[in-house]
This record gives structure tokens, C-alpha cells and sequence, in this order.
């Protein structure tokens, strides 16, 4: 299987200002390629568009300034056009599930840039990484590369952070798990609850999310293209970076944490899209990274030798007993536990779901005909800090 190792570095001012210029050409590359085929009736090939915006234009005098950069990143961003036109047609004729994929759009100086060397562009050379008309960059090798990466993408965030990408082939690692298998129920303010009882707590990002709209109000009030707004959307970028880099180290962490202990993961589907279309948690939703946890679970089960599952969205979790298989049906959200009429149960409602989201995953269903709603359920508790106990009737 093949995976992706990060790592920053730190460019001379030479290496900066060559860089620079690469993923100017590199963006003027794409932009041609795109407005040519929206200029066509019928989108073009990708050896055409090379022809075209490469090989033609370098003999020109308004782009002869592409011949002074390596060719190979100019060729990769025809192909990453072409990849996205496929995935954009594929999604239109339901060949490719998931979220929507939109038509290509053109590349910004101001947005994250990006330029990919394959063989032949690039070489590991001590403790270093030459670049084709770039020089040798040297990473922080924070880890040992498991084998030859097959590329390297040279990465520039909103805040002129520099990385590099390599994409290497990676074997994967057997291991016994403690726990035969575990239900995980995520959500917002508890970030996920399993089903052996323990809880992981999401970060806050409540004061850096205070901080950025201050920002945003005051480079709303700046004049485009002056160097002070230039200076607030950096100043943003680097908030925004912050609240990405603590989001992602707690899921590796929490992941790596899941997969190492348990033999099967259990999730369960959201509907994160519409979900996010409610204004009130929108944000909230948005900053948890459910889909980035649930990616970083199935990529890590595959190469720990796990098994990964994902049940239906459908599944009545949050309206069944999972000790007696009762169903209660819908419950509003502000209650936190519920008293089973069955059994007399008293359960958390997170804990609840997540338990049954292992049941349903491993196969055990409860015999639902046998335990329908018979009659009305009440809440137990409605304040988490509050808890009082009513009979249901």
C-alpha cells in the first residue's frame, strides 16, 4: 500500500525566490489548460494541451520564461488538470461516489501552491533532496523513510510554511489487538464514545476561532492588494494552521490509539454534508474532522491488519436498547440519558449508540419485531449536570 511522508523545510532566499517562480509557471501552466478547454467544444487530450501551453509556448515571447524552470512539474499539472476533469465527469455520470466534486477551477497567487516531481525530477542525496533547477533542500527528518518514494510534492500553505511531500510503498504490519472489537459514536462536544466506556474529549478551539473572526472584520476593512491585508490574511493563515495541526494530532493520536488496541472498528455513516447545512453547529461540525477520522482509522486498519466497518447511516442506534433490544424510537437531542421501560435500564444516550454500533457491525442484531414502541418514552435526564430520574410510561 502506499502512503504519504510529510516534512517541513526551511528554503535559502536563493531556493525561495526559485521556488517562487516554479509555482508561478506551474500555476500559469494550469490556467492556460483550463481556459483552453473551456474554450473548446470538446476538451482536448492531455498530450495536446502539452504541446499546446508547454512545448509551443516556451517559443513564445510572453511565456518564454517557462523554459527557465524544470519540465516535469509543467507536465504534472497537466495531469492533475486531466485527473480532475476525470473525477468531475465521473461524478456527474455516478461513476464516483461521495461528496460532490465540482469543475476545475483556476489557481490563485494567494491560495497554497504546490509542484510535483516524479522520477527523473528528483534524488535523495545524504541528508538532502535535490531538486531539479531548484538545488538540494534539507528536510527535518522527523522519521526514516520506509523505501524509494516513486514522487515528491513541494508544498507552500497560506502561511508560507515550505513542505515536502513523498509518497512511498509501505508493507503492512500484523499485530494482535487486545479487544475483539469496538463500537465508536461520534460527536460534538464529546468527540467520540466508545463502546467500552471510555470517552475522548475533542480540543477547543474556541479562543482561536475568536481571534480569526477579529482578523477577518479587520482585513475586511483594508483595501485589497495593500500590503497591510497582505499581512492580516498571513496572520489568519497562521490561526487557521494552528487549529488544523491540533485537530490533526489529536486524531493520529486517537487513531493510532484505536487501531493498535482493536481488532475490528465499527463507525457509523454521517451525512456530514447535510449536517453542516444547519447554522447554528455548522462551524462546530466542520472543526471536528469526523471524515478525516474515520480516513485515518481505515487507512491504519489496513496496514495493522484490522478489520474496518461502516454501518448504514439508517440504523436506529440512538433508539434502541442495547441491553434488551427495546425500541423507543426518536428522542430529542437535549436528552443525555434515557431509562429503558424493558429492562429499567438506565444508559447514556452516546454510550448507548455506541454499543449498538458495535452490535450492528459485528452482526448481532436484536430480534427488533419482538421489542417494538408500545408506549410513550420520557427523558431521564435532560441537563448532563442535572440528572433526575422519572418513571416511564
Amino acid at each position: 500500500m502506499k502512503a504519504r511522508f510529510k516534512y517541513r523545510f526551511y528554503p535559502t532566499t536563493e531556493q525561495n525566490q526559485s521556488l517562487a517562480q516554479l509555482f508561478g509557471c506551474v500555476r500559469v501552466v494550469w490556467n492556460d489548460s483550463l481556459a483552453l478547454c473551456k474554450q473548446s467544444e470538446k476538451k482536448p487530450s492531455s498530450a495536446h494541451l502539452q504541446k499546446i501551453v508547454i512545448t509551443q509556448a516556451k517559443k513564445t515571447e510572453e511565456r518564454a520564461w517557462l523554459g527557465e524552470v524544470s519540465n516535469i512539474p509543467l507536465q504534472q499539472s497537466v495531469a492533475d488538470l486531466e485527473t480532475a476533469f476525470k473525477n468531475f465527469f465521473d461524478f456527474c455520470k455516478g461513476k464516483r461516489k461521495g461528496r460532490k466534486v465540482g469543475y476545475p477551477k483556476f489557481k490563485k497567487r494567494t491560495n497554497s501552491q504546490s509542484a510535483r516531481f516524479r522520477i527523473g525530477g528528483f534524488s535523495l542525496k545524504n541528508s538532502g533532496v535535490y531538486l531539479a533547477k531548484i538545488g538540494i533542500v534539507k528536510p527535518i527528518w522527523s522519521r526514516t523513510l520506509p523505501s524509494e518514494p516513486s514522487s515528491v510534492t513541494v508544498i507552500k500553505d497560506c502561511a508560507n510554511r515550505y513542505f515536502l511531500s513523498f509518497v512511498v510503498e509501505v508493507q503492512s504490519i500484523p499485530s494482535e489487538a487486545k479487544n475483539p472489537s469496538i463500537g465508536i459514536d461520534l460527536g460534538i462536544k464529546t468527540f467520540a464514545v466508545m463502546s467500552d466506556g471510555e470517552k475522548a474529549q475533542s480540543p477547543k478551539y474556541k479562543k482561536l476561532n475568536k481571534k480569526i473572526r477579529q482578523l477577518q472584520r479587520k482585513g475586511a476593512r483594508q483595501p485589497k492588494d495593500s500590503k497591510r491585508r497582505n499581512v492580516t490574511r498571513i496572520k489568519i493563515a497562521k490561526l487557521h494552521n494552528r487549529i488544523a495541526d491540533t485537530r490533526k494530532d489529536f486524531l493520529h493520536k486517537l487513531s493510532t490509539k484505536v487501531v493498535n488496541e482493536n481488532q475490528v472498528i465499527v463507525l457509523e455513516d454521517l451525512n456530514v454534508s447535510g449536517m453542516v447545512k444547519n447554522r447554528k453547529l455548522s462551524r462546530a461540525i466542520s472543526q471536528q474532522g469526523w471524515r478525516e477520522f474515520r480516513t485515518l482509522c481505515e487507512a491504519k486498519s489496513q496496514k495493522f491488519g484490522r478489520e474496518f466497518q461502516v454501518i448504514s447511516r439508517w440504523e436506529p442506534t440512538s433508539q434502541v436498547c442495547a441491553d434488551c433490544g427495546f425500541k423507543w424510537g426518536k428522542i430529542d437531542l437535549s436528552v443525555r440519558s434515557v431509562l429503558c421501560v424493558s429492562c429499567g435500564t438506565l444508559a447514556d444516550r452516546d454510550q448507548n449508540a455506541s454499543r449498538n454500533i458495535d452490535k450492528v457491525g459485528m452482526g448481532n442484531r436484536h430480534d427488533l419485531k419482538r421489542a417494538q414502541r408500545d408506549c410513550q418514552t420520557t427523558l431521564a435526564e435532560q441537563n448532563p449536570m442535572k440528572r433526575q430520574e422519572s418513571p416511564l410510561f
